[in-house]
């Protein structure tokens, strides 16, 4: 009897505990990292980029990049229902705090990927990246987005450690009028004279490239061109 009664009393304790342990809520930090989990979520552990390949990096970009780009989700310049939803109930105040905690994360970059590109669709790829093509003015993507290709503060995103099919999407959905910015849009504007072997040769190129030491935006454009001058950005004051 004593033995049944013990049995009963440490059922009715653990279980006590059981409903107060499901009961209790969660600890809240009340932290931006908390408030953000909805993005890495997607975007990988700290904005580390998604597993797949297909969600970005979004840590240590530029503040100005990233406000510009939830402000284009949410305003529809870009397409990506889910984005959107998230989006959609904030205002611009708490976009600018979003972009710029993951700004100000610097993480390490993991080694490219590897892929099976040949040898001449990379020498274009590095051409087009480096210097451009003038007959076609088409300008280099370094006379904007920095000679390191890691992006210029405060509103240009840096183009190495991500996978080359985003950057094939990203590049199709210019061409495409899928992806817009701030008029004047001078992303639409170059990619629409490049052709889908230029896109993949870039795209390669690009994704392949180990990152630097610095992987940090550059505060400026070492060098300004006449050609980057007459690409007006609005997105890019």
């Amino acid at each position: 009897m004593r033995t049944h009664f013990y049995c009963s009393w440490a059922l009715g304790l653990w279980l006590l505990n059981a409903m107060q342990a499901v009961a209790a809520p969660p600890v809240f930090e009340d932290s931006m990292a908390q408030r953000t989990l909805a993005c890495t979520a997607c975007h990988g552990d700290q904005g580390r980029a998604g597993p797949d390949g297909y969600y970005p990096r979004i840590a240590g970009k530029p503040a100005g990049y990233l406000y510009n780009q939830l402000l284009n989700f949410r305003d529809g310049r870009r397409h990506y229902n889910p984005m959107t939803g998230l989006l959609d109930p904030l205002n611009t105040a708490y976009l600018k705090e979003i972009a710029q905690y993951f700004s100000a994360l610097d993480l390490p970059y993991p080694a490219p990927l590897t892929y099976t590109t040949s040898p001449a669709v990379l020498q274009r790829g590095e051409t087009l990246a480096t210097q451009g093509d003038i007959s076609r003015s088409i300008p280099a993507c370094t006379q904007c987005h920095g000679e390191a290709l890691t992006g210029v503060e405060p509103v240009v995103p840096g183009l190495l450690g991500l996978p080359r099919d985003y950057l094939n999407a990203q590049l199709g959905s210019w061409i495409a009028g899928q992806r817009r910015a701030h008029s004047p849009d001078c992303m639409a504007r170059v990619t629409k004279k490049m052709t889908a072997e230029d896109v993949t040769a870039v795209s390669s190129w690009l994704a392949s490239r180990p990152l630097p030491g610095n992987t940090r935006p550059a505060r400026a454009r070492s060098t300004v061109s006449t050609e980057t001058n007459a690409i007006q950005c609005g997105s890019a004051p």
